[in-house]
């Protein structure tokens, strides 16, 4: 079992947009993504700890495609949104800024896909220097080959991979 200490401990849900989650994912499905990352969401908010919701946008648009806000059940008020215009969600946005102001030092990650913006993602939560926790079953890819990639050879470089059932929060 993994313990999570909730004054010090932010979930962070990377591109659970409507149009991502809707792709062919492997090898969870997008509603399984979504289902899995609104639990943990709600047992985050419920131990008051941060849940931040990352979702990209297109740069020099006038109006994103359809699909980009997200699917209900995995933001509510009160949750720290960012966007991003990259793979990773500290490039050029104030995550850091915000996730510090709150006393943060660890990053539970999930989110689509797994060895893209999740991994973008925490290459630069460990160089900003977090410590990070992977939620397997809470984040997807395009194939299941390059999800395990990721969770197996990647990821266990950088933090701790488990699976949702695996963690308390509190």
């Amino acid at each position: 079992m993994t313990e999570i200490d909730p004054r010090r401990t932010a979930l962070v849900l990377i591109d659970l947009m409507e149009r991502v989650v809707a792709l062919p994912l492997a090898p969870y499905g997008g509603d399984e993504v979504v289902r899995t990352a609104g639990e943990l969401a709600r047992s985050f908010r419920e131990a008051g700890a941060p849940v931040v919701v990352v979702r990209v946008e297109r740069p020099g648009v006038a109006e994103q495609p359809p699909g980009s806000g997200l699917p209900a059940g995995v933001s509510e008020p009160g949750d720290i949104e960012v966007v991003k215009r990259s793979a990773g969600a500290f490039h050029g946005t104030d995550l850091d800024a915000r996730l510090r102001e709150r006393g943060v030092r660890t990053l539970v990650l999930g989110g689509v896909a797994t060895n893209l913006g999740v991994e973008s993602t925490a290459r630069s939560a460990a160089d900003h220097g977090y410590g990070l926790v992977f939620v397997e079953d809470a984040m997807s890819a395009l194939t299941a080959e390059e999800h395990r990639a990721s969770v197996t050879l990647d990821m266990p470089r950088l933090g701790t991979v488990v699976r949702a059932g695996e963690m308390r929060v509190g």
